[in-house]
């Protein structure tokens, strides 16, 4: 995954390479058009200065002769011949490849063919000069190209650094803020002020979000633990009254049975009360008994509780100590933690299964036989069931996670070998 401050220097390197690479045969053009013009011009010069020397010089036909013999001899860039033929003629200015015999291999020449006029005699003036190669322009150009072209990377790679860090520290600072919030602590979030609009305006808006999700969070736990207290008296009074419709003599039958129907669910409806309780008195970090505790005793005294459960299963139930596990919680709080790991435990386990406990210093593990893996992304949320296997009220895992999380402790939840295993590490 690309960091979104590496996708604008992505583009401008890319951006420039297209421009310095589109550049080079530009250069070349403009560098060879101006290196030919001087050409053409200098030989425009020298063809002046000949022709006005010759004219200065009153030279007779026989020096003359004797002066472009040596001239054409000792002059190999340049030669002036008689012109035989009585027309005009007019400039002509050419390039040709020859070999260059001094630097002995092929170059590329730029030459000028004119008429000059010597003692009233026409002589043709041809005027060459060697022209630098292209490749070697080419060359030459390219290599600057590669060297401005990596001080240009170089420069956007600091440049990018140095300027991203200053600008997107206000925004590193929103994302570090974002990430420590919790809403169930319910605490207020302040953002850094800055002095740059877009991400002032970022931080008014998540601030003003996070209000209202806090507002309506603690307006849901309010709900929810006033539901639960003002569900325990009817609750409780229809218990009694069913309980006293169960010892009535009168009951025949078919209304024994229908009063039986109606305990379960609402044996059911006790537990899911009661348990919301306590997650309401868990979110609100009302449980201030903390002291040191011994794991081993936790797990003894959970088994015996949960021991007719585990044998109407034929379950098969062995602890693994490697050390000695303490720990600092409520007592309470570690109990039900406890018992609703071996129970759960217990419910997704087959007949004559395996149960597994293990711990250390470091934290315990509890371990069951099972046949598929539950869903991981609801397994602690409320009212999951993850399972059709037993009456669950789909809180008692959601209770574990928040237990552990008022406690800072990890839990972790994996399916290997055909065993269930749920891992806490304080």
């Amino acid at each position: 995954m690309i960091k979104l401050l590496d996708k604008p220097l992505k583009a401008f390197t890319n951006y420039a390479l297209v421009i310095l690479l589109v550049s080079i045969p530009i250069y070349f053009l403009v560098v060879d058009w101006i290196w030919v013009t001087e050409i053409d011009d200098n030989h425009e010069i020298i063809m002046e200065r000949i022709e006005n020397r010759f004219e200065q010089a009153h030279v007779s036909g026989h020096d003359l002769e004797t002066i472009l013999n040596t001239w054409n001899t000792l002059q190999p860039s340049s030669s002036i011949v008689p012109v035989t033929e009585n027309i005009a003629r007019q400039d002509s200015i050419y390039e040709e490849t020859k070999f260059n015999e001094y630097e002995d291999e092929w170059d590329r020449f730029r030459v000028m063919q004119t008429v000059i006029e010597i003692n009233k005699k026409h002589y043709l003036l041809t005027i060459e000069t060697n022209v630098e190669e292209a490749y070697e322009t080419i060359f030459a150009i390219g290599l600057v190209t590669v060297v401005l072209y990596g001080i240009l990377v170089f420069g956007f790679i600091r440049l990018n650094r140095k300027i991203s860090k200053d600008v997107w520290e206000p925004f590193d600072k929103t994302l570090t803020k974002l990430k420590s919030f919790d809403l169930s602590t319910s605490k207020e979030v302040n953002f850094e002020p800055s002095d740059i609009e877009e991400f002032e305006e970022l931080n008014h808006t998540i601030s003003k979000l996070i209000a209202e999700n806090v507002s309506v969070y603690n307006q849901q736990k309010a709900f929810v633990a006033n539901a639960s207290h003002e569900l325990q008296t009817p609750i409780a009074l229809l218990k009694s009254k069913l309980d006293m419709l169960f010892q009535d003599e009168k009951l025949n039958t078919t209304q024994s049975e229908l009063v039986n129907a109606i305990q379960i669910p609402l044996a059911r409806l006790t537990r899911v009360n009661k348990n919301l309780l306590l997650l309401a008195r868990i979110e609100n970090s009302r449980f201030t008994d903390v002291e040191a505790l011994d794991f081993s005793l936790k797990i003894t005294k959970s088994e015996e509780l949960l021991q007719d459960y585990m044998e109407e299963k034929e379950l098969k139930f062995q602890k693994v100590p490697s050390g000695i596990c303490k720990f600092e919680c409520s007592k309470f709080l570690a109990e039900t933690l406890v018992n609703n790991l071996l129970s759960n435990a217990i419910r997704h386990s087959p007949k004559k299964g395996q149960i597994m406990v293990e711990w250390n210093e470091s934290g315990f593990t509890f371990k069951n036989t099972g046949e598929f893996p539950l869903v991981e992304e609801s397994l602690f949320k409320r009212f999951s069931v993850t399972s059709d296997k037993g009456t669950s009220s789909g809180l008692g895992l959601a209770i574990v996670k928040e237990i552990c999380k008022q406690n800072s402790w990890q839990i972790k939840y994996s399916f290997t070998d055909s065993y269930h295993i749920f891992s806490i590490r304080f």
